[in-house]
């Protein structure tokens, strides 16, 4: 069986550890050197890169997120093991994890690391489509012939220069489309490497949770509970025109991806229309607090994947949806189209501020469109907020001054309280 070492690279034969270098870091499969969609996911990003710049922290519980008030945008896998996870309120995630150090994010800072990932994975393949700062999809067909090596040695070199270069892990999912390599991409993290080959797709797929499907949230979760759905398998014996009557559109997505079938290319030069982010909580919330410090969260996504995109957004969108499943949706246009993680939040916590006597929420969400290239960005000042350019300047200045020197070269006065 074709098998490959990730730390030295050498392609072997069914071997458990490496006969060259002794690394037992050995992935094998039938189709290893065949398969060509990847995609790659960072591990732990925002943390791994404050872990970097701050060695002190590299065997502490790191926590990326806002205040006591607010909610973790991402943890490092030592606070993972705790418990704490993504969108918690930083109050449950310190309880699990008193010991953790809570830092504030600095999205320039990942967006500088982000685009040296972004430049290497582009030495490998121009079919480069990122989702965020720190994941992309790639396709690496044609690989052998230009680099004379195939995809899943290029993909191993990959992950071992971020490494060596940039000081970041990264997880690896080759299969022979995107839906499938994303799904692998999850299976081993952290510096994990699988592989989901066409010949094992369906015994792969049928006894999977309908939630491995990429999209399939809490409310489409719930309701295909309804319909008796909670496992790929009570998908399949559905007819596809059952599915569509349904679910509509989404009925006909699902029945294609149950049978592990996905025709989307991976295209670097897509149209982006809007870029947003939203989630829907467990249960309704009405507490402001916990409710800002997801619009905080939400608002960071969106600055990510714009910077990942390299574009900037004039109208921002809030979604919000109440209990009783109402939707609410406010907009307003800015003056010039921004990527700022603060200005995104501030912009869209005014117009939270219209409807925040309107809790509990269900569901939220923020939203950029009307999108121009980056360099378009944040150029004018706002005369509604004389303060919104010098910040965007503070922040770019201190994140520069935090790279260089250290994370703690610059504290902000709050972050003292």
């Amino acid at each position: 069986m074709p098998a490959l070492c990730r730390d030295c690279l050498s392609e072997l034969q069914d071997n458990r550890r490496c006969p060259n270098c002794g690394s037992p870091r050995v992935v094998s499969h039938p189709e290893l050197f065949d398969l060509t969609i990847a995609h790659m996911d960072c591990d732990a990003f925002y943390a791994s890169v404050e872990k970097r710049d701050n060695p002190e922290l590299a065997d502490k519980p790191v926590i990326i997120g806002g205040g006591k008030r607010g909610v973790v945008s991402t943890a490092c896998y030592i606070a993972r093991i705790r418990g704490v996870r993504s969108a918690m309120p930083m109050f449950q995630a310190l309880r699990l994890c008193p010991d953790a150090v809570v830092l504030r994010p600095r999205m320039d800072a990942y967006a500088e690391v982000s685009r040296k990932i972004r430049a290497m994975m582009e030495e490998l393949t121009p079919a480069v489509e990122p989702l965020s700062l720190d994941e992309a999809f790639m396709d690496l067909s044609g690989t052998r012939r230009l680099h004379g090596a195939p995809p899943a040695v290029m993909l191993a070199r990959l992950v071992r220069r971020m490494k060596d270069e940039l000081g970041v892990t990264g997880s690896i999912g080759l299969s022979h489309n995107k839906f499938l390599a994303k799904v692998a991409s999850d299976l081993d993290k952290p510096r994990g490497f699988s592989v989901i080959g066409r010949a094992e797709t369906a015994d792969f797929l049928k006894d999977k949770p309908v939630s491995l499907i990429w999209g399939v949230g809490p409310s489409a979760q719930a309701a295909l509970d309804r319909a008796g759905i909670r496992t790929i398998s009570d998908l399949l014996r559905w007819d596809r025109s059952a599915l569509h009557e349904r679910f509509g559109s989404m009925g006909d997505r699902l029945w294609h991806l149950a049978r592990g079938q996905d025709r989307r290319a991976v295209s670097a030069n897509a149209p982006v229309k809007s870029i947003s982010n939203e989630t829907t909580f467990a249960e309704d919330i009405a507490d402001p607090d916990i409710l800002d410090g997801h619009l905080w969260r939400m608002s960071e996504k969106v600055a990510d994947r714009a910077k990942a995109k390299r574009l900037a957004g004039r109208v921002v969108t809030l979604k919000l949806k109440r209990a009783d499943h109402a939707l609410l949706t406010r907009r307003v246009a800015l003056r010039d189209a921004t990527q700022i993680a603060d200005r995104i939040y501030r912009t869209a916590r005014a117009l939270f501020a219209q409807v925040a006597d309107r809790a509990p929420f269900r569901l939220l969400g923020v939203g950029l469109s009307e999108l121009y290239p980056e360099a378009q960005a944040d150029i004018s000042g706002d005369l509604l907020d004389p303060d919104a350019a010098r910040r965007a300047r503070a922040e770019r200045t201190a994140d520069e001054i935090r790279r260089k020197f250290g994370p703690n070269a610059i504290i902000k006065g709050r972050a003292l309280r």
